[in-house]
Formats: structure tokens, sequence, C-alpha cells
């Protein structure tokens, strides 16, 4: 979708006549129907007079196509600015300029892409520029069929019209090298230089071609990805389907090609414990459906899986198969139906609102069975963590119906994590008594150890780390983030404290997107955020004091969260609304699930500590 399209020469004209940001304003709440402020009113006027300096120049055609606001399909992503005409071959070329206000940026150590920069009142991460405008580009080759198919040439850059630049600025760290040279920046002493990285490309005017073919391309994944991401999952053996994973499989691709062939809605509820391999099944489907040039993708709430399996598939972030990954408030305003497949992992962990400040949308699940031909939802209800978690079987079939979608509903068995054991999954539900089964006995073949020390829990699990960097420290969140500000990446500062023991370390410091892969992660303290949907060979557990063993039954007591814990956030506001009774139990199930699913993170083995003595002893006493 283009806010604002013309000519180069009718561009100008709006600029001289003072019309262009009443004429970008006016389209954008037609369009997007949501005001604009006048802070970002303002931006227009200043980066469109800007641009028209730029663009004052005779050798650049007056009939190049001028866009202003694309916004992005897939994405809520929106472009500046597009410039379209042919190069010297005669081809299509269209310029992405993202044009941005600052007149300072900061880098960010250990984070990819990432700058901070005053934004929004305060000072704030961002991504760089650079990156930005070449992600745009990249997205659109990959995803437009028009585009690869024409061989349209896209060249990303990013006006900083605010910015005196130089080579020493920390904008230009060599961390972001990378991306500048495929995407170049220009500041506020660059008009010419610009000007020159225009005309390099654009010799002569289209009349809007290029912009045409930008909005009206249709949107499928390019050959070039299909091929891409089918190489990266070949002969992965951590990717192999078995048992009910391939039988799940086979019925999820019937239904979706006839789903695609047919135009009928359908839903697919799969629903699996620990170590059923949902996410490896997940990444599978989303290959085959890609292989037939199905609009698919992957979703998760958390950052953390998605990351995790990109760097495990050892995807690039400049390939366009980073695209594939999405987050799961990213379907507000999706039109019915635009996505063939959506394959949502972790679906226990979808909420209704969606943005920064959970002030966006309706309904995630709404939102997304809206938005695809066919929806996949990997479910555990048993691993819902937070207050805001509503994913459940019922509020899917609720939506399916709304929508008179197929419903599909089929189980995966257990196979990989905790030794291939069912029995210790239903030994752990029956000690922290989330429900009564007949597993009164430790399994044997599973590694199962409790540790009177969390120092001994810290080198055990150290010593099983240098195996193959497959095990990790995780706890409750019993303990405050202290890491904040200019201390944020201080490993130095020690957020878990147990003084009795003379043990201390840090959560898992500035990086939560790929904190179970990374080497240095075992010196850090994982939490449920960070490798939820994710397993090791062995985790080592430190049990907070919400969880306790008083008078021979487990208690979880919300009071000794961190205050930092937002997945218990407005508890005592549910308290008060619904009784401290419904409250306490609410809170018990979330706590009681946590340390569930931390402790069925480990394939091989799990180890614990617990701050509480006497459930310490009790878990000595059940193995």
């Amino acid at each position: 979708m283009l806010v604002y399209e013309g000519i180069k020469s009718s561009f100008i004209g709006d600029v001289d006549l003072n019309k262009i940001a009443d004429k970008i304003h006016d389209k954008f709440q037609e369009a997007f129907k949501k005001k604009t402020t006048i802070s970002e009113y303002n931006s227009w006027k200043q980066s469109m007079y800007r641009m028209r300096g730029v663009l004052a120049d005779d050798g650049i055609p007056d009939n190049a196509g001028v866009a202003i606001e694309f916004n992005i399909p897939h994405t809520s992503n929106r472009i500046d600015f597009l410039l379209s005409g042919y190069n010297d071959k005669g081809e299509n070329s269209i310029m992405i300029i993202e044009l941005k206000q600052w007149s300072e940026a900061k880098a960010v150590e250990g984070k990819d892409g990432i700058v901070t920069t005053f934004l929004g009142g305060g000072i704030r991460e961002t991504t760089h520029p650079s990156y930005q405008a070449y992600s745009y580009a990249s997205l659109i080759n990959h995803f437009n069929q028009d585009v690869y198919e024409k061989n349209v040439n896209l060249h990303p850059c990013a006006f900083l019209h605010n910015y005196e630049l130089n080579n020493e600025d920390p904008i230009y760290a060599d961390q972001y090298q990378v991306y500048i040279e495929k995407a170049p920046l220009f500041g506020s002493e660059d008009f010419e230089k610009l000007r020159t990285f225009i005309k390099k490309f654009i010799v002569e005017g289209d009349e809007k071609e290029g912009l045409y073919i930008i909005e009206n391309g249709k949107i499928k994944p390019s050959k070039m990805l299909q091929d891409s991401f089918t190489s990266v999952l070949k002969g992965n053996e951590e990717f192999v389907l078995i048992d009910s994973q391939k039988i799940i499989f086979e019925e999820a691709l019937r239904i979706g090609i006839n789903s695609n062939l047919n135009s009928e809605k359908q839903v697919l509820i799969v629903d699996g414990g620990p170590g059923t391999g949902k996410s490896v099944l997940a990444i599978n489907l989303l290959q085959q459906f890609l292989s037939r040039s199905m609009n698919t993708f992957y979703v998760t709430k958390n950052s953390a899986p998605r990351e995790v399996f990109k760097s495990m598939l050892k995807i690039d972030k400049l390939s366009g198969m980073n695209n594939l990954f999405k987050g799961s408030g990213q379907f507000i305003d999706t039109e019915a139906n635009y996505f063939d497949v959506l394959i949502v992992d972790e679906s226990h962990r979808l909420n209704e609102k969606s943005g920064l400040f959970a002030n966006l949308g309706e309904n995630q699940i709404k939102e997304i069975i809206n938005a695809s031909k066919f929806s996949i939802f990997f479910i555990d209800e048993n691993q819902k963590v937070t207050l805001k978690d509503i994913g459940s079987v019922d509020e899917i079939e609720k939506y399916a119906k709304h929508y008179n979608a197929g419903i599909t509903k089929m189980e995966l068995s257990s196979q990989f994590r905790c030794d291939g054991s069912d029995g210790y999954l239903a030994w752990l539900d029956n000690v922290l008594e989330i429900r009564e089964t007949a597993n009164y006995e430790m399994e044997h073949n599973y590694d199962f150890k409790v540790f009177d020390n969390p120092n001994d829990l810290r080198q055990a699990i150290e010593e099983r780390n240098k195996v193959n960097n497959k095990s990790r420290l995780v706890a409750g969140y019993c303990w405050n983030w202290i890491n904040d500000g200019n201390s944020k990446n201080s490993s130095d500062i020690h957020d878990i404290v147990i003084p009795e023991h003379n043990f201390s370390m840090s959560w898992n410091l500035g990086n939560t997107s790929t904190y179970a892969i990374d080497e240095s992660s075992i010196n850090e303290i994982g939490c449920i955020h960070t490798v939820q949907g994710l397993e090791f060979d062995y985790v080592g557990v430190i049990i907070g004091k919400d969880l306790r063993y008083e008078n021979n039954k487990i208690i979880t007591d919300y009071n000794e969260r961190a205050r930092t814990d937002q997945s218990l956030k407005g508890i005592k506001k549910y308290a008060k609304e619904i009784g401290e009774e419904a409250a306490q139990k609410l809170a018990e199930s979330i706590i009681k699930n946590t340390y569930k699913t931390l402790m069925t993170r480990g394939m091989k083995g799990c180890y614990i500590y617990c701050e509480d003595e006497n459930l310490n002893s009790y878990f000595q006493k059940l193995i």
C-alpha cells in the first residue's frame, strides 16, 4: 500500500506549495484508519523538504516515480521514500530511502545491527538505519513475485538529514559495516553524494511503473528463498521426523494443500507435552509449504525459539530466510486469508493484546485465524506461565468456529525429552501436585539429582556442558533483575545471590534471544522466558522460595516472586477483583507450570537445588 505516489515533478510542486505533509496525512488516515501525531506530521514536513533538495537535480528524471510511506506486505513496517525509474540497461530500478531525523546515535555491543538514539522521549534501542533499509529491500526481494521474476533492481540506503556524519562516528562502527556496504549512509552534508548514488541507478524516468510493480506484485516466497531454506534443513539430523511426528506432518500437508486449492479455512490443533518435538515438526512444515510456493511463516510470541532456530539453521540476518520467522502480534490489521499457512509454535503463550504496552489488537488467536487460510497451533496447556497467556484448545476452537473453519485435533506422544520417558513427566506432575498420577517412584533411566548446595549444582552442570555445550542453569523468577541501565551487560553485578552458600550469579545479562546455544551462557542463569520451547541434554534448576514444602504439602507463594517479574504482574489487582483464594489458585498454577517447564528442559537429566530445605529433603526422599 502506497500512502502517497506521484512523479518527481509533482512531488517537488507539492513541497513548494506546502501541501506535501497534508496530502500524506490525509492519505495515511484514509489507509490506516488511525490518527497521526503532531511530531509525525512535522517529521514528514521536514524530511520531504530535505528530499526535495536532493531531487532538485536535472540529472534525476522529472518523471521518475515517487512514493512515500509504503506499507510492506506481511509486516506493519513502512518504507519512508521510494524512487523508481530505469537504469542504464533499461531495467526497472527502485531506490529505497530510509529517512531519519536523528542527530546522534551510540553503538550497542553484543547486539547485531542495534544502536541507541533519542526516540519517543528517551534513549532507546532500535535497528541501525542501514540494517533497516537493507532488511526492507530483502523482504520485498524474497516475497514479491513480480519483483524477483521481472528482475527489478532494489537499491537501499539511509538519509540522516540532521546528522553530521564522519567516519569516526559510532554509527560507522566496524560491527555495522556489513550493513552499510549493503545500504550506504548519507548525512546532513551529503546531499550531493546521495544525488550521485541515485543517478547511478536511475537514468531514465518510468512514470511510476516500478511503483506499480511493487504495490501490485503477487506475494509469494521466491524460488530462491524456497531453495535456500530447503538447503539449510537438508541433512540436519536435529530436524528428522519420527513416529507420530511423521503422521501429523503428512496430515497437516494434506489439509494445507486442500485448503489452498479449495479456499476453505482450516485449523489444526496439535497437542503435545514436553519433548514431543512440536518445534521440529513446525520447522519441517514451514519448509514443505514453502517448497510448494505457499505463503507460509513460523510464528511464536517469544523471540527466543525463533532466534535459536535461525541460529541452529545458520540463517544469516541478511538473507530473506530471516523474514520467515515472526512474532505473534503482527497480524492485527491483516486482511482475511492473506496468508496460505501460519504455523504457530508455543500457542499456549499467545496473548489477547499486542504491542509494547499491550494496547493493540483484540485477540492474537482470532487475528491469526482470520489472517490465514490454514492455521496450525502447537500447544501444551500445562506450559502457561504468565497471567497474560490465553492460549488454550477451547479458545482456538472458539475462534475457528467464529470464522467457520474446519477443525482437526491431533496429539503428539513423548519421544525425546526426559530420556524418552513419559514416566518422569507423570512423576513430576504427581510430585508437584499438578495432577494425581500412579507414578510415585522416579524412573531409573532418567538422571535426576538433588543437591544441598547450589555451588555443587553449578559445578555438575558445568561438567556436563563441557561435552557438547548442551547443558544450562536456570531458575525460578525469585530474584530481581538488577542489571539495568549502564550496568545491563556487567557480569560483575550478580542478581541471584544465596548468601548462606556464598553463591552468586547473574541472570542471562543482555542476551535473551540465543541464550540456549551461546557458549558464554554457561556462566549465566536462564529463566522461563529464555528456555521455554527449547531443550538441553542436562538442565540445572534453582527453585526459589515461591515453591515450598510445608505440612506435608507443596505450597506456592507469589509474594516471593521478584518485583521485576512480569509473569504475575497484576495478581494483587486480580485478588481484589476475583478474591484472594481464586488469585492464589491462578498464581499456583503458573508457578507450578513454570517449574515443571524448567524441569523438563533436559533430555537426559535434571539436577535441582531448592532454597527451601524442606522441599529439598522432600525431593531427596522421593528418589
